[in-house]
Order: C-alpha cells, then structure tokens, then sequence
C-alpha cells in the first residue's frame, strides 16, 4: 500500500508539470505574474509548421585566404620601406602567393631575415634574377592557408548568428552543414529578401584616403598613378531625396577597417530628416582614428562598405573620443540593418546562396491541421481496437495512450525542442509503440490467467515478464533515434527528437501508469474478476 501511494504521489507530479508546462502553449496570454514564478516557454514550431525561410550557405573560404594575403602584401610594403630596403614592386599573385620585385639582388639575405622575423607565415621560394631586378616569390605557407579556411567558416557562422539574433527572428535554426556550408532555416520571417541582404551582406568597412590629384577618368585611362583605384560613390540629393552613383578615385591602402567598431546606432539628420550610422570604436580604434585624422587635415577620408564609397568629408581638425558616421542614402530599415551587421562585424569571406526556400504560413497552418488531424484518426482507431479486443483493460491502455500526448508536448516546452511535421509522425509512431508495449503485458496477463493463477499473480507475473521485452524493444528503437539525432539534420531531426521522448513517455505510461490502475483496481477495490 506504501509503494501504491508513493507510484500515485509520481504520477499525479508527472501530469501536474506536464500540464505547467503546456500552459504557455496553449494559452499564449498568461498574466505576468505567472510569467515571473512559473514556465513561460511555448512549444517552438519549425519551419513546415508555421512557415519561414530555409537558406544553405557557402562560405567562399578561398577568398578569406585571398584577403589575409593581400593584407601581407601592403604590410610587407610597409616594412620594406621603414628598413628602407629598395623594391620595384609587391603584389599578390592567385590566392595564395606574393611577388617581389628587389632592385638589388645583394639585400636578398637582408630580405629574408625581415620574412623570418615579421612575416613567419610566408615561405620565400626559388628566385629569378631579370633585367629590373630580383624577382622573389613568396607563398603563404599550407598549414596556414587551412587555419585560415577553418576560422574563416566559423567566424561565418558566429556572425551570421549574431545578425539574425539582432534582427529579432525567433527560434532561428542554424548550424554548420558540411565542410564549408551553413543550413539557416528562419521560422516565421516576414521580409525573405531583406533576411538574405543582411545574412548575405559582408560588411567590410574601411577607411581610405581620396587620390585628390586623379580624376576618375584619368584613372580608367591609365594615367593614374601606381597605388590608386576607381570606386562607386553613393551620392543623395537632400532636396529630392532621389540617390545617384559617381565615381571617385581612392588610394589602395586601408588606413583603418570596421574591426575596432564597438557600437552602432541609426540616428535621424534632423536637418533633412534623413537616416545615419553613428559608430563608436573601442579604446585601440579610437586612438588610430585620432592619428588618421591629425595626420591628414584638410584631406578627404573616404568610408568604404562593401567597395562602396558612401561619404567622403574632408578632415577639418583632429577627431578624438572614438566616434564617425557614415551617411548616405539610407532608408530607415536599410539604416538598420547596416547597423546591425556592422554591430555583428564583417564576414570573413562573401557567401554564396546554394539553396533557398520559402514555406507561407498557410501552408505551415495545413500541414498542422492535416498532421492533427491524422493523430486524432490514428489514436481513436487505435482506442476502439482496444477496447473490442480487450474490454475493460483495453480502456486502461487508452488512458495510458492519451496521457501520451499531452506529456510528450510538455517535454518539447520543457526541453526547447522544436516540434516539425515529421515530428509529429513520431508522436503517432510513439502512440502506436505504447499500445504494442500494453499488447505484450495483457497477452502475458491472459496467459497466466489461463493457466489457473489469481488476477493478482497473473498482473505480478505478465508484468515482470513482459517489462523486460518491452525495455529491449524500446532500447534498440531508442538508439536508432539518437543516432538520427546525431547525424540527421532538419525534419529527420525533428522525427528524431519526438522519437526519443515518445518512447520514453510511452515506458512510463504503459509500465507504470497501467501497473498503477491495476494494483488500486486489485489491492483498494479488490475486484476478483479482470476483464482482459
């Protein structure tokens, strides 16, 4: 009797969480209170359910790795001319390699003890020795190469995230899929397309110095000096509110990049009542842009993003305290979303869209209704089965077979699943697997029965012998679900997570909710017939 209260006491605390925890799904409009001291956490519901978007990524690593090589190159620029060892020319050449042209070949040695010191990374290779000089290849190095590809993906996905955290998309889904690719599935999303911009958006910010002295056509006709590069300039007329593109020739070299960006906000000119980007820099970044601009008074700073010039003023004074803004024609929600990407940081390297799908949400709220509509068919066929087949008892499993239901999508709440249209097949296959488990314990009960014993012995008997089948069975069916778990992605995900809890739900209705019934029925009411 002692054990009898304690199985009760167990049960009852089952469904009294199980229902807590249905509550916010059910009822969305639960009063703060509750919201404060109880579980507010709803059943989240992919994307076949209430609709969104589904996007796989590539990430174009190699050209993370073409960047950090371009990089070198103006370092290893620099370098040379602070050691003031003379050179013709440093370029990059393909992805991974470098070209130097030394005017002496005598300072080859001298060369490479400035490799060996400031650019380990680089392997210097065979030289050729020409009329103008020296010709030494570099290469970056293979090991290195790959470490750049590897953190190039993954600093991809850490921003992609953080955008779509900022942009305010709900039970977002993304993860790594493959060696170089991110599976995004956005339930819910509203604007598909202004989803892909801001996903999609490098947002590599820099500032460069305008080549005052070169026109954009003498540029395009090669008269431009070495060093110098044409750009498309965003211009907005504040009288009409209508934008065009120019052109402007800036200097190749980066004076500062959107790394050091701490902070960025929309603010309104309120002027003309236009959209801008305020930045704010960390501690470093505010002291280089202090020493850009002291260094070049009176001269024009371009703000480059995405190879687009958007504002280039003219240095006035010395501007300290860490802030600019980038200006330029702007909507509200392009103002926005620049902020937020700039807020995330730039991606490593561009992504390529491989993949994209969009589900209405009428077509997610149909599949709901035809999925509810199958459990209820599938669970009342089950019922009526039972209870012709094994009368009384047969209506013991069917309590057991709808309390199911009901623990398993307060398990979903609990644990942040997220329950898909092939989920809610496995709710159906779980319900399915519990009414086999009560199968196999009344079959055990009938044959004890038959063989003379008590209604007592004979439940004693089929359920220790039957209990035994049953956890075999559902290990073997259990395994099979983490593994799809582990390696599956998306909807075979979702199948394998309502796999999982349904057959956990399932053991504990079927062995201990049933057994529960039948010892109270046998030991409190003690009936001396069972109907089975």
């Amino acid at each position: 009797m002692k054990d009898l209260k304690w199985r009760t006491i167990l049960v009852v605390l089952v469904l009294v969480a199980s229902i807590i925890f249905l509550l916010p799904s059910i009822n969305p409009s639960l009063p703060q209170k509750w919201k404060k001291v109880m579980p507010a956490e709803k059943i989240h519901l992919g994307l076949d359910l209430q609709g969104g978007m589904h996007l796989i990524l590539e990430v174009e690593a190699e050209k993370a790795v073409s960047s950090h090589v371009n990089r070198l190159s103006e370092d290893l620029k620099d370098t040379l001319r602070k050691q003031r060892l003379a050179f013709r020319n440093v370029e990059r050449q393909g992805d991974t390699q470098i070209s130097v042209i030394l005017t002496d070949a005598a300072q080859q040695g001298e060369f490479k003890k400035i490799l060996d010191k400031d650019f380990p990374t680089l392997e210097m290779q065979a030289a050729d020795t020409r009329q103008d000089g020296v010709l030494v290849p570099l290469a970056l190095r293979d090991k290195e190469a790959q470490t750049i590809r590897k953190q190039a993906i993954a600093q991809a996905l850490e921003t992609i995230r953080n955008r779509i955290d900022q942009f305010g998309v709900s039970e977002p889904d993304i993860r790594p899929e493959g060696e170089d690719r991110i599976l995004i599935q956005l339930p819910g999303i509203q604007d598909p397309q202004r989803a892909i911009d801001l996903i999609g958006k490098t947002a590599q910010l820099e500032f460069k110095l305008v080549a005052e002295e070169v026109s954009p056509r003498e540029a395009k006709d090669g008269k431009a000096p070495a060093g110098t590069k044409v750009y498309p300039m965003s211009h907005l007329d504040p009288a009409t509110g209508r934008s065009s593109t120019d052109e402007i020739v800036l200097k190749d070299r980066t004076l500062m990049t959107g790394e050091y960006i701490t902070n960025a906000q929309v603010q309104i000119d309120h002027q003309y009542n236009n959209p801008y980007v305020s930045l704010e820099f960390d501690s470093q970044g505010a002291r280089l842009f202090e020493r850009i601009t002291e260094e070049n008074i009176k001269k024009r700073l371009a703000i480059v993003l995405d190879g687009t010039v958007y504002s280039a003023p003219v240095i006035q004074d010395k501007i300290s305290g860490g802030k600019a803004t980038i200006t330029g024609s702007f909507t509200m929600d392009e103002a926005r979303d620049l902020a937020i990407v700039l807020r995330a940081g730039a991606l490593p390297a561009p992504v390529k869209i491989l993949e994209q799908r969009t589900v209405g949400p009428s077509l997610g709220q149909d599949s709901i209704n035809k999925g509810f509509f199958a459990c209820v068919a599938g669970t009342l066929g089950i019922m009526i089965f039972m209870v012709i087949y094994y009368r009384f008892s047969g209506l013991v499993a069917c309590l057991a077979l709808l309390l199911n239901i009901p623990i398993i999508l307060s398990m979903l709440a609990l644990f942040k699943a997220t329950l898909t249209l092939p989920g809610i097949a496995g709710m159906i296959l779980t319900v399915g697997m519990a009414v086999d488990s009560c199968v196999l314990i009344f079959e055990r009960i009938r044959e004890e029965m038959r063989h003379g014993k008590t209604p007592r012995a004979s439940v004693d008997t089929g359920y220790s012998r039957a209990t035994l089948t049953i956890l075999d069975s559902n290990v073997t069916t259990l395994i099979a679900a983490l593994v799809l778990f582990q390696f599956g992605t998306g909807p075979v995900r979702g199948f394998a997570v309502t796999l999982t809890i349904g057959i956990l739900v399932s053991l504990f209705t079927a062995i201990i909710v049933t057994r529960l019934i039948f010892d109270y029925l046998l030991t409190r009411q003690r009936i001396r017939a069972l109907s089975i």
